[in-house]
């Protein structure tokens, strides 16, 4: 499954890739086996998936693993549980019971302490146009209980044990659910265009030094000049300065708006006034601020530590924020012309509710301003910017991904590639993105696919727990294990 992800990019073993640990887990010898059997398939991919994480947390990846191999018990206590004897009534419901446990699991560990919605199984098919249209329904969740549903679906074609009716049963839900997915995108009508907005993008690759970064900023910036574009926007920490309390930083950034004939969003990434260090979107227009945005999100051990008076000093040496970021308070949207920008910086970028909350707030495109230096070269790149394509299937809007250093992109409310720029280009580009004003039933109706999910996987564990101590209490053959009157 790990290899369906970016780089590898084998977006069709997200179709069959857990059909083998299925199997495990059914045939396994006992709960217990069957909770060993999954905790250590979570881990080994999650040293794939996410192997470009391991070389920044140093120790932490041991406490990773073990949150990690915790987190995927349920799933295989409720695998074994159902289909250690997989008739059709138990594969029906294990077709429906297992997704739910898959994804509650994977919205728990999504939780921004945890480290974010990485990894997450649905965002495989973000090339796979008719099925990501699935998104728009019940966001990457409902993509993930899709998939999942399948591979359980096919699993139980090939169970030990398993009678005619049960894999004709397993395989015929798996072909009706792939085909629903597709159908559902093929038959979905275009949505409306309502205008565009020429984007250009600045994408200087590293640059070490404050005032050289800046300075690669503005060079590329000022060939923008005469390209029509309705904003510049630059990545992540693209300024390490606050403008604010550097006049001449602040000249520099009026004049290269002036010289580009458009605002330009920069990224800034300094002490504040308030002495407090802030990730900041700040809109520039030829007479100088126009908005802000600050990142609200902070990634942890990276922008900032838990914990820190315990879990600095056992981290010492690794690549902890020295010191803790400040998080805003609220999202913004920015007025560019006519157009209204909802921007969120890197780390933002991988969670949906986010988008859906600028939607509701009449975003109009979506702007990320990212930054990947620490992992050059690393997975993780093509996993961000590939993520873009299913946010804005779920939000309905645009989306357009602006990295320092990374995997830039641009997508359309229907997840096409618009544009994309590897992390070894450097340069600008130009992109036109159409605007829209759909609604999307994920962002009227909300996580509606991880709360279901929960709450079936709550009924099915208890279910599941309720079997097992009547097992225990009447024996193998039905009768009272106790003493007494029973043998």
């Amino acid at each position: 499954m790990a290899l369906a992800f970016p780089a590898a990019d084998a977006w069709w073993l997200g179709w069959v890739g857990l059909v083998p640990l299925v199997l495990l887990l059914g045939r396994a010898g006992s709960y217990g086996e069957a909770a060993w059997r999954s905790s250590l398939a979570a881990v080994g991919f999650f040293l794939v998936a996410l192997q470009w994480l391991l070389p920044n947390i140093g120790m932490l990846a041991l406490v990773v693993g073990v949150v990690v191999a915790a987190l995927w018990v349920p799933f295989g206590l409720a695998t074994y549980g159902l289909l250690r004897e997989p008739s059709g009534a138990r594969v029906a419901l294990a077709v429906v019971v297992l997704p739910s446990v898959w994804v509650s699991v994977e919205a728990l560990r999504s939780w921004e302490g945890l480290g974010g919605a990485w990894g997450l199984v649905g965002l495989t098919q973000w090339q796979v146009r008719p099925v990501l249209a699935v998104a728009s329904l019940g966001g990457v969740w409902l993509l993930s209980f899709v998939l999942v549903a399948v591979n359980v679906g096919l699993a139980a074609v090939f169970l030990p044990g398993a009678g005619r009716a049960a894999r004709l049963l397993g395989g015929g839900l798996a072909v009706v659910l792939a085909a629903l997915a597709i159908g559902y995108g093929l038959l979905r009508p275009e949505p409306v265009v309502t205008g565009s907005v020429r984007v250009v993008g600045v994408q200087p690759g590293v640059v070490y030094g404050g005032d050289e970064r800046l300075a690669a900023h503005l060079d590329l910036t000022h060939r923008a000049a005469g390209l029509g574009q309705d904003m510049v926007v630059w990545g992540q920490s693209s300024v390490p300065f606050d403008p604010a309390r550097r006049p001449d930083v602040l000249g520099r950034l009026r004049q290269a708006s002036a010289i580009a004939g458009s605002d330009v969003l920069v990224n800034v990434d300094a002490r504040a006034a308030d002495g407090r260090i802030r990730k900041t979107t700040q809109q520039y227009g030829p007479g100088g601020l126009v908005g802000t945005y600050e990142k609200r999100r902070l990634v942890p051990f990276g922008e900032y530590v838990p914990m820190r008076q315990l879990l600095g000093k056992v981290l010492q040496g690794t690549a902890i924020a020295e010191e803790d970021r400040a998080p805003g308070r609220e999202p913004v949207v920015l007025r560019v012309g006519g157009t209204r920008v909802g921007p969120l910086i890197s780390y933002e970028s991988i969670f949906p509710d986010l988008r859906r909350e600028l939607v509701r707030l009449h975003a109009d495109v979506t702007v990320v301003q990212g930054s990947l230096t620490s992992f050059h070269g690393t997975w993780v790149q093509p996993q961000q910017a590939s993520a873009e394509a299913v946010r804005a299937v779920e939000s309905g809007r645009s989306a357009v991904l602006v990295e320092l250093n990374g995997t830039s992109a641009a997508f359309d409310a229907r997840g096409r590639q618009l544009a994309w720029m590897p992390p070894d280009e450097r340069g600008i580009f130009v992109v036109d993105v159409p605007l829209y004003e759909e609604i999307t039933p994920y962002v009227r109706w909300g996580d509606w696919v991880p709360r279901t999910a929960g709450a079936i996987t709550v009924i099915g564990i208890a279910l599941l727990v309720a079997r097992w101590a009547s097992s225990r209490a009447t024996g193998r053959h039905g009768r009272p294990s106790s003493t007494g009157q029973g043998r």
